[in-house]
């Protein structure tokens, strides 16, 4: 049986949900993960972010209307759920958890290659183990400590990215060092496509990667004052988000040429450090991106440990999961997320030079599994134009372009092959829970049938 809407009355205007959700989005995905896409494309990684800023508007589109027209402490798997049954809301749930989980260990170790700039011998594991427990601490402040930390991050990673924004400005144009300026800018855009349409196509998961955060808003939505405003807090949001990510990538990619870029060190702190004049402003960068990583992990952490009370409640997840314990938070779900962060450190230590890229492919196309499944919902819950239709597929033509393109790259491959494996496990695990509920109805209905024809003997 399907919980009714949350329709209780929230705390949050609209503009507090678009900051939390720059809050949620903006991080490693974009700070570190564009390097990759820039070592894929070049210069044209600002056509991969386009079409990857336009596919995650087209799914927040249907994503907003459902939190709108039906709030759902589950969202974006509760939706899934009222739209082809129990199963398939089992699924979305564990997918998402299982991308979020891979999505913290990326962020982890891509904490901790930041951390590096200033500490180079300290081990992977050891910086990942630290951020960690500041995660987790986060958590237990509850969701009222979240969402006033997510502000205040969401407020320093605008702050960062805009720095970064003038600083460029005023060095391609050589106002900050004479030697530098306009005329690198020929060199940077010479090849706009490098490696071709297929450096593009293999680039674009990591331009989606960069918008990963969207299906915390669908969380967090429940608790808006004015459930209707849903859509437009993601909308305005991702129009806001997209401008600064173009902009910022296009100033990068124009004060160096795109090969000087690398995957070990974004590429906004590579830009600024070939200024002689800026030797201080890498540092203080490189900070603001710790923050952003940080800030983005830990929200992570939040909505995972959230859909997994929620399964809990709904009986997709075992019921123990839901009790709060001594800091009124659920204990053991935020034990189970706490040893997946243990897997991912673990695992950090065993492959330190190919862990990025390799969990950061995977949890992108799990990520993107689940967006596909919104716009595949969204026809069953929402009246749809014929105008809302042809986004719709738009959008999940862009999402399986983007899913596809890791058959193109080498190091892409082993993330596509991981995110399959857990697809089927997931899949192997709803079917046969599926089977067992329907067995244990089946066993129920006998039963009372059972029951019946007693009583009626009984009586006669």
């Amino acid at each position: 049986m399907e919980k009714k809407s949350e329709q209780q009355s929230g705390e949050l205007q609209w503009w507090h949900l678009s900051l939390i959700g720059v809050g949620c989005i903006i991080g490693t995905g974009f700070f570190l993960g564009s390097s990759i896409a820039i070592k894929l494309t070049g210069p044209s990684v600002l056509i991969s972010f386009l079409l990857a800023g336009i596919g995650t508007y087209i799914v927040y589109d249907s994503l907003g209307r459902m939190s709108a027209e039906d709030p759902q402490k589950g969202s974006f798997r509760s939706y899934a759920k009222k739209a082809f049954g129990s199963w398939v809301g089992f699924s979305s749930g564990w997918v998402y958890w299982m991308s979020e989980m891979l999505i913290m260990g990326s962020q982890l170790t891509a904490l901790s290659i930041f951390t590096k700039f200033w500490f180079p011998d300290v081990p992977l594991w050891v910086l990942s183990s630290i951020y960690a427990v500041l995660g987790i601490i986060v958590v237990l402040l509850g969701s009222k400590g979240f969402e006033k930390i997510e502000n205040l991050l969401g407020v320093i990673k605008i702050s960062a990215i805009l720095m970064f924004i003038i600083i460029a400005i005023l060095a391609i144009l050589g106002i900050i060092d004479g030697q530098k300026g306009i005329k690198d800018l020929p060199n940077a855009m010479s090849e706009l496509f490098p490696h071709g349409i297929k450096g593009l196509w293999a680039s674009l998961i990591f331009g989606f990667y960069a918008f990963g955060g969207i299906e915390i808003m669908g969380i967090m939505a429940t608790r808006l004052k004015n459930k209707a405003d849903a859509p437009k807090a993601g909308k305005i949001m991702l129009v806001v988000l997209t401008t600064i990510y173009l902009l910022s990538l296009g100033l990068a990619v124009t004060m160096i040429p795109w090969t000087e870029f690398s995957d070990k060190k974004s590429p906004f702190v590579t830009a600024l450090h070939e200024y002689d004049n800026l030797a201080f402003v890498p540092h203080v960068f490189n900070g603001a991106l710790i923050i952003a990583g940080f800030s983005t992990m830990s929200a992570s952490l939040f909505a995972i440990t959230t859909m997994l009370v929620t399964m809990a409640e709904e009986k997709d997840a075992p019921a123990k999961l839901a009790k709060k314990g001594r800091f009124k938070v659920p204990t053991l779900a935020l034990a189970l997320t706490t040893s997946g962060l243990v897997a991912s450190i673990i695992t950090a230590l065993l492959l330190p030079d190919t862990i990025y890229e390799y969990i950061t492919t995977a949890a992108g196309l799990m990520l993107l599994y689940n967006w596909l499944l919104v716009l595949i919902s969204a026809p069953r819950l929402l009246d749809l134009t014929k105008f809302d239709h042809g986004k719709r597929l738009l959008g999940m033509a862009l999402i399986a372009l983007g899913i596809s393109g890791t058959l193109l790259e080498k190091s892409s491959r082993p993330g596509l092959f991981v995110s399959l494996a857990f697809l089927l496990i997931i899949a192997i695990a709803a079917t046969i829970l599926h089977f067992v509920r329907k067995k244990t109805k089946g066993q129920t209905r006998t039963k009372h049938n059972s029951m019946l024809k007693k009583h009626r003997h009984k009586r006669k």
